[in-house]
């Protein structure tokens, strides 16, 4: 959402910089993403000064330019060669002086140098209004009758537009806030402001044509506000509202369009005209349709509605789908000349499930969803009215129209000024609490033993139990306030492994997997049922939900993989084909009429080891390569207790399984190709997936550190044939029990089968690392090491030694 520092100043007196502003909204709950400064004039005449030409002369060598001399303030007369043919000795002009950018009316904004035109040296230019973006004339110098010194900031004879646009990250909670009025109100609870209130006077009716409104669905429409305007001209805004517009990332439409959204965007309320003489029966009817009703929207797309759907109608049918998108055939056009103005209360529920239902999102629905103000209605509509009659003619032919049935009343919650503090973690004066929330409007009464009952104004929907008040409360007095005491003050230490958060352990993780080539994806922890019996993964049975928005979206997921295969096949088709990817996730899911919720880590390959490169050779990723990303990520965690070893496992063409004290913890392996078909993705994926819980339950909390050894490591290889049974874990195992004070490692860099070596046979080629923390290791004592290895393999696992 874009919120104009300009824009807000119509609503509370603020003098501080955007930054300090931004800030601000930031600490209040209302997280500003960024900061944008723009200007109606491109550039802002940014660097553009005023100058005089102090004298000016014939160009030797070019019959239509001229040799001026301008004093820019600069200290000393500048060179300038010009153009123009108006231009005189003692003209003030805009001068462009070496190293300003200028924004031309037409064409791409250019540096000025120091150049050489014809022979003759010029430092600078002097411009016509449409170099500069004022204007498009180019019949010569744009001549300023002004008193100003030279060098000042030729912006200040003009208004340049300049303005600054907090992109603000609005949560769903924040429907109070999705307006200038409503980010007000939030700086006028920190700084103690006065808020500007915004009214305007209701017009008398000149004529008497009503248009009747009918609401069949109160529920889904509390309150229904209108009025209808005859006689209007229907054309462009005038400039400031068009730029206001602009500014904010709204496109101008014309001027009955224009004034319901600048509305809109000042005090929250949508808003929608109708033509009114495209109203069959002079009625408004606010009903459901039959269930597969076709209505061809404003961008001209037939949609099927649902018998949920709320419309507004007249005797023929719909007109609009409430609080989200107008029809096609109810709109403003340039041939108008009465207008329907609805001002409305929509029931978040409805919209929000119409918007998802169509797939729509609008300005209109945005706010709905979030919970409008229905207070609003009518000042809204007074302010329009008076917009459209102010700009566009007309006159009102009808008495303002207010459907009400059931006032939505404000919400009383008790509460203790000691559960403010139980809640905060320290004292905030009584007084102090009491201010806030009437600074937020709402209201305090019965204050006394301790407590009081705040009274919720219907457009704080989110506000409905004690801990919202304290969240209030403590937005505005800042977190950053709050001093906690000695018993649950944080320190400011790094914790050590064992009492780390899960959370904090997960995020250093991500850091590391993200220095490893990794991606983190967060995906959707809804799926669709279709994956369950189209490519069945996972032996839980699919948990559905309630109150599904869709079909495709019905049931929470049941592993990782269906929403991690969107994203592939996602990026994938869009030609990112060499992908490492890992998530966090929870699956969900019942075995045995037990539910069960499971957090996973996955990690995912495909594609090639590297991208495409003159130096190296693409090769693609195996699973030796994930299984080497996992064994980092497990080192990282400095869990190392761990083996593995053959899985089966339904969902892979083969695959490995991690596990400690003989209980898996994790599987990698390659993805079978009827899932990734199903998929659509026709390159291998390599998979793992480990137990996030049973990860932290055996990351090392008894950390030793040991000096680094002064003394070299020494290879000796090995070279040996064992029953093709023994794995090389086996021999790893064996070789570490054997010489324990010697042996750092072991490696393995060959494995070969053939007849050459006898049927059932496997030959493995290692290497193995030997280290004295104390000394230098002698041939002699290498050799008797070696020698106890080879016995050993020889005795226990009837090993044949390759010489």
């Amino acid at each position: 959402m874009k919120i104009s520092y300009n824009w807000l100043k119509d609503f509370i007196d603020i003098s501080e910089t955007p930054e300090t502003i931004g800030d601000v909204l930031t600490q209040t709950g209302l997280e500003v993403e960024g900061i944008e400064r723009v200007e109606k004039i491109p550039g802002g005449l940014e660097g553009l000064v005023i100058g005089e030409v102090k004298e000016c002369i014939p160009h030797p060598n070019a019959d239509k330019l001229k040799l001026t001399k301008v004093d820019a303030g600069t200290g000393e007369l500048l060179p300038i060669v010009c153009g123009a043919p108006n231009v005189a000795s003692g003209q003030k002009v805009i001068v462009a002086t070496v190293g300003t950018t200028i924004h031309p009316t037409n064409g791409e904004p250019f540096k000025i140098t120091k150049a050489k035109i014809r022979g003759e040296v010029s430092e600078g230019m002097l411009c016509a209004e449409d170099e500069i973006g004022l204007g498009t004339s180019h019949a010569g110098l744009l001549v300023l009758d002004t008193d100003k010194k030279n060098g000042t900031p030729a912006k200040e004879l003009f208004e340049t537009g300049e303005d600054y646009i907090f992109e603000i990250g609005l949560t769903p909670n924040r429907g109070d806030a999705a307006s200038h009025f409503g980010a007000a109100r939030d700086l006028k609870a920190f700084y103690r402001r006065p808020i500007k209130i915004p009214t305007a006077p209701a017009q008398k009716p000149q004529i008497d044509q009503p248009i009747e409104v009918i609401v069949e669905d109160t529920t889904a429409c509390p309150r229904y506000s209108g009025a209808t305007i005859r006689g209007v001209k229907v054309g462009p805004s005038p400039d400031w509202l068009q730029w206001r517009l602009k500014a904010v990332g709204l496109t101008p439409i014309n001027n009955i369009v224009d004034i319901t959204n600048y509305v809109m965007m000042s005090i929250g309320q949508p808003m929608h005209a109708f033509d009114a003489d495209k109203i069959e029966g002079n009625q408004i009817i606010i009903k459901k349709l039959n269930d597969g009703t076709t209505f061809k929207t404003l961008d001209e797309v037939d949609r099927k509605l649902s018998k949920d759907d709320l419309m507004i109608c007249d005797k023929k049918g719909g007109l609009c789908i409430a609080g989200v998108f107008g029809g096609i055939d109810s709109g403003i056009s340039d041939s108008t000349t009465n207008v329907f103005l609805e001002s409305a209360h929509f029931s978040m529920d409805s919209v929000r499930a119409t918007a998802m239902r169509h797939g729509l999102s609008t300005d209109a629905s945005f706010r709905f969803e979030r919970g409008a103000d229905p207070e609003m209605t009518i000042p809204a509509l007074h302010w329009a009215v008076n917009l459209i009659i102010e700009i566009a003619g007309g006159q009102l032919s009808s008495e303002y129209i207010d459907v009400y049935p059931n006032k939505i009343q404000p919400k009383e919650i008790p509460t203790t000024f000691g559960n403010f503090s139980r809640l905060i973690g320290m004292d905030i004066p009584d007084e102090r609490i009491i201010a806030i929330l009437n600074d937020l409007d709402i209201e305090t009464k019965d204050i006394k033993d301790g407590g009081f009952t705040a009274v919720v104004p219907p457009f704080r929907s989110e506000v409905t139990r004690e801990a919202d008040l304290v969240e209030e409360v403590l937005r505005i007095y800042g977190i950053n306030n709050v001093e906690l005491d000695g018993q649950s003050k944080a320190g400011n230490t790094i914790s050590s492994s064992d009492d780390k958060e899960p959370h904090r352990v997960f995020e250093e993780l991500s850091v590391y997997m993200a220095g490893q080539g990794f991606s983190e994806i967060i995906t959707n922890s809804l799926t669709n049922p279709e994956y369950f019996t189209k490519a069945p993964v996972s032996d839980l049975t699919p948990v559905e939900i309630m109150n599904k928005s869709s079909q495709e979206l019905g049931y929470m997921k049941t592993t990782p993989l269906y929403t991690a295969l969107e994203s592939l096949r996602h990026n994938i088709n869009r030609k990112r084909k060499n992908i490492r990817f890992f998530e966090l996730s929870k699956t969900y899911g019942k075995r045995s009429e037990k539910y069960v919720e499971q957090e996973l880590i996955t990690l995912y390959m495909s594609g090639d080891q590297h991208d495409e490169s003159w130096l190296l050779s693409s090769k693609g990723v195996s699973i030796y390569d994930l299984n080497g990303s996992v064994y980092s990520l497990l080192d990282y965690l400095d869990i190392s207790n761990y083996t593995t070893q053959p899985a089966e496992d339904s969902r892979f063409d083969y695959a490995i399984e991690i596990v400690i004290h003989n209980h898996p913890i994790g599987v990698v392996g390659k993805l079978k190709r009827p899932i990734l078909k199903y998929f659509e993705i026709s390159q291998e994926v390599f998979y793992a997936e480990l137990d996030w819980k049973k990860i932290l339950k055996n990351i090392r909390k008894d950390k030793t550190y040991q000096e680094l050894s002064k003394f070299p490591e020494v290879r000796r290889d090995l070279s040996l044939i064992v029953d093709k049974k023994v794995s090389f874990k086996a021999l790893r195992d064996v070789a570490l029990d054997t010489e324990r004070k010697l042996l750092n490692r072991v490696n393995l860099f060959s494995v070969y089968e053939g007849d050459n070596i006898g049927e059932g046979k496997k030959a493995y080629a290692l290497s193995f690392y030997l280290q004295d923390l104390e000394k230098t290791l002698t041939d002699k004592v290498i050799d008797k090491a070696m020698d106890r290895l080879i016995k050993t393999y020889e005795k226990d696992l009837e090993a044949i030694i390759r010489k």
